[in-house]
């Protein structure tokens, strides 16, 4: 019984591991798109009005 707790503990350690390099990596892709539409906003954008007549 403590055999088969002790595997499953090692397994779930494992698997955590994996778990937050993929929490890592999905953060960091946030990031940069986040930073991308700021870059995109950030330009000047020309103003398209109508004629008031």
């Amino acid at each position: 019984m403590v055999r088969m707790f002790a595997l499953a503990a090692l397994l779930a350690s494992l698997s955590a591991c994996n778990t937050v390099s993929g929490i890592g990596r999905d953060i960091s892709a946030g990031g940069a798109a986040i930073s991308g539409v700021a870059n995109t906003v950030r330009e000047p954008q020309p103003v398209h009005r109508p004629y008031s007549y």
